[in-house]
């Protein structure tokens, strides 16, 4: 078959019966992509269709040819105004329209020769086109508290159609109230393209909580979402608090910073701190720091403003200490049956507990000392606590005096030939023992409170009177006992001999 000339196409169109599609389609495409418009969509078979021709409504009752394709033969591209090169027919008739224009926002239609029927297909184009970009702009450099202050620009640029915009805070929408927010737009339609840049100004009336705020905008149509911006929010001291940094307890010694904090934006520079009595100006810090601290230092400090005295906070600082003084102490030697008067003074800043050592050993209660006995020598010690502090004072008894013999005995030996004689006695310093007869030593305790004890081992061989002598730098003593040879019966006889 041959392709029929123009004049043979629209011949066939004349004898033929039009008939138009009874509804309007509209088809949706992107902005610089390929649209693809439907035709017949199946209505009439691909067999008995003769011709298909699309065309464009140019307006004012207007129409423009594109393409017209015979069957069994190719398409004849007839356009030749701005569609020239950018249609082409698929196979199964759809317009095929390249590089889509918001100028192509037109009606296309495509008629169809079947037989002797005509058929039109019309379909409404619609282009569309996200923003090329979301931005803020012309930010405000500051926001005062309560004064509305144009905050920033958003442009949603070169969108199809214009975008609307919203703007959101923290992620939350703001809402236009009239009463410290305000949202204004425009719109800009660019002459080339066509294309819509949408301009939305918010003015926004600040508030203290807005401090570290993320502000962005959105587009509605497709979600975009700008990049958060925050602002700085300038706003006057309304309140001053005085911080007290030091080691916890504080003690006579250490050292404490003042500091004044202000909540302020910008935070003030400048400050007054009021020593107890004494006010030092700070210029360019915010903090004071006193060294050495004594109990003295106690009391209350405040700081304030330079520019506004009344913005002004107080503390209370309280060293703490704990003094203990023990008499006597160090080394104290008394005689044996003397008095000794203990005196503990304490002066805290609050209330202690007090326990006593003697030797390492807890005692019960505080030593009481009417009449010093041997066994009161030893190392004693007070242990003074309040709270985290403690303090710790001490002294040594030592107990003098010429020794006495407390006990004098003796013990049948196992192998009941020998007997085991023993000399218990008190004094200090140490006492020296020495016996009457000679035997054999067993042992000699420790010397401990005052206290020792001595044992010899005799083998009598007739009845003996045996004496056991201590001495030191203050005295002797000494007692005598009877040991007895015989198997059985012993006499024995003591007495007590002392010299001074």
């Amino acid at each position: 078959m041959h392709l029929l000339s123009a004049s043979c196409v629209c011949a066939l169109l004349v004898a033929a019966l039009l008939h138009r599609a009874s509804s309007l389609e509209t088809i949706n495409g992107l902005y610089g992509g390929t649209l693809v418009i439907p035709c017949n969509t199946g209505a009439i078979k691909a067999e008995d269709i003769l011709i298909t021709k699309w065309k464009y409504d140019k307006g004012d009752g207007l129409s423009g040819d594109l393409l017209v394709k015979q069957r069994d033969q190719n398409t004849s591209i007839i356009a030749n105004d701005e569609y020239k090169g950018r249609v082409s027919m698929a196979a199964n008739f759809s317009l095929l329209l390249s590089d889509a224009r918001l100028t192509d926002q037109r009606t296309f239609t495509c008629m169809v020769v079947a037989g002797a029927n005509i058929v039109e297909y019309p379909v409404n184009i619609v282009v569309y086109k996200t923003p090329t970009e979301l931005k803020i702009s012309d930010k405000a450099e500051e926001l005062e508290i309560g004064k509305p202050t144009k905050l920033a620009t958003c442009v949603a640029a070169e969108a199809n159609p214009a975008a609307n915009i919203t703007w959101l805070k923290n992620n939350k929408p703001l809402v236009a109230d009239g009463d410290g927010t305000s949202i204004h737009a425009s719109v800009l339609v660019d002459p080339i393209t066509g294309l819509s840049t949408t301009s939305s100004v918010l003015e926004y009336s600040a508030k203290k909580e807005d401090t570290n705020a993320e502000f962005t905008c959105r587009t509605v149509e497709d979600d975009q979402v700008s990049q958060p911006v925050t602002f700085t929010i300038t706003y006057s001291t309304e309140n001053v608090v005085l911080q007290v940094t030091a080691v916890d307890p504080l003690v006579e010694g250490d050292n404490l910073t003042l500091k004044c904090v202000a909540d302020g934006n910008p935070a003030p520079t400048s400050f007054n701190f009021h020593l107890k009595g004494e006010v030092v100006k700070v210029e360019n810090a915010n903090t004071y720091t006193i060294t050495n601290v004594t109990r003295d230092t106690s009391g209350e400090y405040k700081c304030s403003l330079v520019d506004n005295p009344t913005m002004e906070a107080s503390e209370e600082v309280v060293v703490k200490y704990l003094d203990v003084i023990l008499s006597p102490s160090g080394t104290v030697v008394k005689n044996a049956g003397e008095t000794l008067d203990l005196g503990l003074h304490i002066d805290s800043s609050e209330a202690t507990k007090v326990s006593w050592t003697k030797d390492n050993f807890k005692l019960n209660k505080e030593p009481k000392f009417t009449k010093v006995t041997y066994s009161d020598a030893g190392r004693y010690e007070c242990d003074v606590t309040m709270g985290l502090l403690n303090q710790k004072a001490s002294f040594e008894l030592v107990v003098e005096g010429a020794p006495v013999i407390r006990q004098l005995s003796k013990q049948r030996g196992d192998d009941g030939q020998h007997k085991v004689l023993v000399c218990e006695a008190e004094g200090s310093p140490k006492p020296s023992v020495s016996w009457s007869i000679n035997g054999t030593s067993l042992d000699e305790s420790p010397f401990i409170n005052g206290k020792i004890t001595h044992r010899i081992k005799v083998v009598p061989t007739a009845n003996l009177t045996v004496s056991c002598t201590v001495s030191n730098d203050f005295g002797m003593d000494t007692r005598t006992i009877n040991v007895s040879s015989r198997k059985y019966h012993e006499v024995v006889e003591s007495s007590h001999l002392c010299s001074p």
